[in-house]
């Protein structure tokens, strides 16, 4: 009897610690990747131990000059050893998506060292061997297109090592309005595996703590040549201040009231009567002449019935998402389900580690489906790794209605790693269906979220704000509604043109222009003509040539051509084969520009540490604004709720276990 009553005693006590352990449990977002996610740096308490040496980074500076249409940008990063010994430094850093880099040079003191652009492989082994002999090298390397990586050697105690590196950007404005984005910061990639390991070891990059002081500085300073009267200069992501040195040309700066760096930093203007700025440039090379073309299109026709559609929501709700980025996501969502029509019809794919479907096939677009949606919308709040292929294939799986033409969206910040992986799923599987992809947050993805668009034949679009999903809806219902102009063909009449890009150019939705690079040869002559149908209408513009003057101003033709050729060959997962990866090779050897492939290096010739001894230290970088510690796959203290909640199931068995003791 004694025995039995024990056991009872012992069975309610342990019953009653597990309870009390389990259920505050119930607040950790499920699947937490930790093994796959960017790990933390845990700053030392003892300087004695070199805790100055984890952060060599000092400034990041960025120089931005737009002419025109055109952005050169240059950016300063200063490295210093603060330590007591040596250190070779690492750095992840984000860039834009259309960025020509072009450029690196290596300051240390007096000494300028500008750095040789080589196959990527021998531009490793000239740092290796550099490092090793003592010498002090950079290394700047593409892990994305808009990731890369820099690697700084032998940085002495006391050194002050300043590295620039050099882009050019083509600015294409959108409904009148021109947008220049700056990344700060690269956000935390999730790996599942999917993708090449070898290639992206880069994603454990360490993070600093959320709500972590930043250890660098950050300054970023523009100036404005439009070249035509500018008005309504503003950033939605950044206070700025802004003066005006002419009508055309203005000075913009950070105010320098908070830390900008850990957020995209984003300039909006206007040119004065909403004007484009159009028409031909023209630039003569040693060897090759380059031209660029912009031509505005037509206005959107009038439509009176647009068709019924299927619209399939793919929604991220993995623990990056978590908080503001899932807050915006819903109001977007709110705002595109609500605005569908009953003829429509759809359905909803929710992503974290696994993936929840709202129904088996897609649903009429009825006020009871809309709040239904919402409701299991509303339940999620972010946890958990980003599973982004087994949606997209879940969404591609889905049987089609007949008659209807079927849209794909996609909302997500876009932080993983299989982003080819991705492009070639869509590709393989999308069929006659379009995709649109919404990147939420202050540092999305954007090479995910833009090559998603061009994979599956669709648009855009990046919501840095809450404030922003009307505007954002209204955008995507215009895209829908009707194309800009279609057919669209570019015919060269007595001019020698080749090797122009796009080789074919889609369909025209937005508001904004055609965009023709190329080449030309022989006599400045003859005349460049699109054509194309706008509502039915045949749309014709032609451009004379000879009224366009070569400008040696127009010389980042040279590496925006090359961009935009690296672009079809390498940027959005089409497969690469060794004929592609021999053209990506020569494309940036030939133009000096950075690639998958190619990567500068600056080597000082001067042995300035003996057997090239000392640490690797990878720069910790900050959490872009908004994302939660979840994006990393650590688990968040539970909220005082459920403590409260264990402890009253606790004191509620507790009579319980004090019961058996007696008996027993």
């Amino acid at each position: 009897m004694f025995k039995t009553r024990f056991a009872r005693c012992t069975l309610f006590t342990l019953f009653s610690l597990v309870v009390f352990c389990c259920v505050p449990l119930l607040a950790w977002p499920a699947e937490a990747d930790t093994s796959l996610a960017p790990y933390f740096f845990v700053e030392s308490e003892n300087a004695a131990e070199g805790n100055e040496e984890k952060f060599p980074l000092l400034d990041t500076q960025a120089e931005v000059n737009i002419s025109g249409v055109i952005a050169q940008v240059k950016v300063r990063q200063k490295y210093a050893n603060r330590g007591n010994r040596p250190i070779h430094a690492r750095y992840i850093f984000p860039g834009s998506t259309r960025a020509a880099v072009h450029g690196l040079t290596m300051t240390i003191g007096e000494r300028e060292i500008r750095a040789q652009i080589k196959e990527r492989q021998a531009a490793q082994a000239v740092y290796e061997q550099a490092r090793s002999e003592g010498k002090s090298a950079a290394l700047l390397s593409q892990e994305r297109p808009n990731v890369f990586s820099m690697a700084v050697a032998n940085i002495l105690p006391g050194d002050v090592i300043d590295v620039e590196l050099v882009y050019t950007e083509l600015l294409r404005p959108e409904n009148g309005v021109y947008e220049f984005v700056y990344p700060t910061v690269v956000g935390p990639r999730y790996s599942s595996g999917h993708e090449d390991q070898t290639k992206s070891q880069w994603v454990k990059n360490p993070y600093l703590k959320e709500g972590s002081d930043p250890k660098t500085g950050f300054g970023i300073y523009t100036r404005l040549a439009a070249g035509m009267p500018v008005k309504d200069i503003s950033s939605p992501s950044h206070a700025v201040n802004v003066d005006y040195e002419s009508p055309d040309t203005a000075r913009i700066s950070l105010n320098g009231q908070d830390f900008g760096g850990n957020r995209d930093f984003i300039l909006r203007y206007r040119l004065d009567g909403d004007a484009i700025a159009t028409g031909l440039m023209l630039f003569e090379g040693q060897d090759e002449n380059f031209f660029l073309l912009m031509a505005q299109p037509p206005r959107r026709p009038a439509v009176s019935q647009i068709p019924s559609r299927e619209y399939i929501f793919v929604v991220d709700v993995s623990g990056s998402m978590h908080g503001f980025p899932l807050d915006t996501s819903k109001t977007l969502l709110s705002g595109l389900i609500g605005s569908l029509r009953p003829q429509d019809r759809f359905n909803m794919i929710f992503f974290s580690g696994g993936n929840e479907v709202m129904a088996p096939a897609s649903v009429s677009a009825t006020p009871e489906n809309i709040r239904k949606a919402l409701d299991m919308l509303n339940n999620f709040r972010g946890g958990g790794g980003t599973e982004l292929l087994p949606a997209l294939q879940t969404a591609m799986d889905m049987p089609t209605g007949e008659g209807a033409s079927r849209s794909v969206l996609v909302i997500t910040d876009g932080y993983i790693s299989a982003e080819k992986e991705a492009f070639e799923l869509i590709r393989e599987n999308l069929g006659q269906s379009n995709l649109f992809a919404f990147g939420i947050g202050s540092s999305v993805n954007r090479h995910l979220i833009e090559g998603l668009a061009v994979a599956g034949r669709g648009e855009p679009f990046v919501l840095t704000d809450p404030s922003e999903a009307p505007t954002v809806v209204q955008r995507f219902r215009n895209y829908i509604s009707a194309p800009v102009l279609t057919g669209i063909k570019v015919s060269y009449e007595g001019f020698d043109a080749y090797d122009v890009e796009p080789e074919h150019i889609p369909d025209l939705f937005a508001q904004r222009p055609l965009l023709v690079l190329g080449k030309w040869r022989g006599q400045r002559d003859g005349q460049i003509v699109i054509s194309g149908v706008n509502g039915g209408g045949v749309f014709k513009q032609s451009f004379k040539v000879n009224e366009a003057k070569p400008d040696a101003k127009n010389a980042g033709l040279r590496a925006l051509w090359a961009r935009s050729r690296l672009t079809q060959l390498s940027d959005y997962g089409q497969g690469e084969s060794e004929e592609q990866k021999a053209a990506i090779i020569n494309l940036g050897l030939t133009y000096e520009l950075l690639t998958a492939h190619t990567s500068f290096v600056a080597v000082d010739e001067i042995v300035r540490n003996v057997g090239g001894t000392g640490e690797v230290v990878r720069q910790p970088t900050p959490l872009p604004q908004g994302v939660s510690e979840l994006a990393l796959g650590v688990h968040r203290v539970p909220e005082p709720e459920f403590w409260l909640l264990a402890l009253v199931a606790l004191l509620a068995i507790w009579p319980l276990t004090r019961r058996a003791g007696a008996l027993s």
